[in-house]
């Protein structure tokens, strides 16, 4: 019953949400962007009580701190989402029918957004800002690892939003499977569900939910090196990719490598060495890199090596003879996620672009880049690697619906 009281606020405060104007859903998401600034300690300090319960050397570890440069972080791309255009209200089509009916589709509110996710306590405040921004009530179901994190979170949006009288456009759900499970039987409450977390959770989402759900798919990136790479830019590339966050969605599990480049690969991979990234290497790559690649961290790959999200400092390399045998490689393992080829032959990226089936293409850049904020949507609620509804990084225009609205002077129909 406590949840289902939870959800009925929410729907409830979903229907106000219709009577903020844009100009005061800005002045809210600014407050709340000062008071995280405003009160980095209590929210370091609650997050320090999440870390405490996890293994430093667990690869969610990464995800689940907070510091003061990822506050300030989150606060600025609050103030962004703030100043973005509204994307509600827009006249996505009109016409008039012959009968003289006049008819426009607009965007709406999809009303309430549900979103499951795990040590991630950054979702909280991007999944605020964009369902806010948007006249979309949000309910929230974290995970158990970053429980202090996310409680402190939502106070604090809490207490802003107490000021307009709309406190319950935001909902915190315990932190156990029980919520979940109301949660995505929740027709009539939950309007759409958005899974954030590892292919297990996604998983579960999907083939568990009753409510819609937009699957935002697990990251099996990989990054092709063309034989016509230039090897400083693809030593950058490879480098950021792979090391800058190792666990986030967008970094790279798999580099595949052109025969024709195994005399640069030592070059290539020496920052990952710095940086001491295990290498799974096929035979061929194996024997290029043997020597010179620290012993320790090189090791021949298996079958599980590729199609890994590894989430940590560990990377494979797959070796081929053209670009078509690298396209099978990702077409066979990849995600559908984020894909990069590193090139200087225009013609080979271009059919790169046109053959990969992914949500995120790119060519001479990193995958680290597939990210809202990035993108310029300010935040992201999520990557979805769906090909129905949203795809890639979803922002404000994402979580919109529409509705006809259909005008007359009293035409029946025959």
């Amino acid at each position: 019953m406590e949840i289902e009281g939870l959800l009925i606020k929410a729907k409830a405060a979903s229907h106000e949400l219709a009577l903020v104007s844009d100009e005061q859903k800005k002045e809210i998401l600014l407050k709340v962007a000062d008071a995280i600034v405003g009160n980095k300690e209590l929210l370091l300090r609650e997050n320090a009580k999440d870390l405490e319960r996890m293994d430093r050397q667990n690869p969610l570890y990464d995800r689940l701190q907070l510091t003061e440069k990822r506050l300030e972080d989150i606060a600025s791309d609050m103030r962004h989402v703030a100043a973005l255009e509204s994307p509600l209200g827009k006249t996505l089509r009109q016409s008039t029918l012959p009968n003289g009916l006049r008819l426009r589709r607009i965007s709406v509110p999809f009303g309430v957004i549900g979103v499951v996710y795990e040590a991630r306590p950054n979702v909280t405040y991007d999944v605020f800002s964009l369902c806010f921004k948007t006249g979309n009530a949000c309910v929230l179901k974290g995970g158990k690892d970053a429980d202090d994190s996310n409680r402190a979170g939502v106070a604090l949006i809490k207490n802003i939003l107490r000021e307009y009288g709309l406190e319950e456009a935001i909902q915190l759900l315990p932190a156990t499977h029980e919520a979940t499970g109301e949660m995505l039987a929740a027709v009539g409450y939950i309007d759409l569900c958005i899974p954030r977390g590892s292919k297990r959770l996604i998983t579960f989402v999907r083939d568990t939910a009753k409510v819609p759900v937009i699957e935002t798919g697990a990251g099996v990136v990989n990054t092709y090196l063309d034989k016509d790479a230039d090897i400083e830019m693809a030593t950058a590339i490879v480098c950021n990719a792979k090391t800058r966050r190792v666990s986030v969605c967008n970094a790279l599990d798999c580099l595949i490598v052109n025969a024709q480049q195994l005399t640069n690969i030592n070059k290539v991979c020496k920052p990952l060495a710095e940086k001491n990234v295990i290498i799974y290497a096929d035979e061929r790559a194996f024997k290029a890199l043997d020597g010179s690649y620290p012993e320790t961290l090189l090791q021949h790959a298996t079958e599980e090596s590729f199609g890994t999200e590894f989430m940590d400092y560990k990377m494979a390399i797959k070796t081929v003879d053209n670009l078509a045998e690298a396209l099978d490689h990702i077409n066979r393992y990849g995600s559908g996620h984020s894909e990069s080829i590193i090139t200087s032959d225009e013609s080979v990226a271009r059919q790169f672009q046109q053959r990969v089936d992914a949500a995120c293409v790119y060519w001479n850049a990193p995958t680290s880049f597939t990210d809202g904020a990035q993108f310029g949507l300010g935040a992201e609620i999520g990557i979805s690697t769906q090909k129905l509804g949203a795809r890639g990084p979803m922002g404000l225009e994402e979580i919109t619906t529409y509705k006809w609205l259909i005008e007359g002077e009293g035409q029946v129909r025959a």
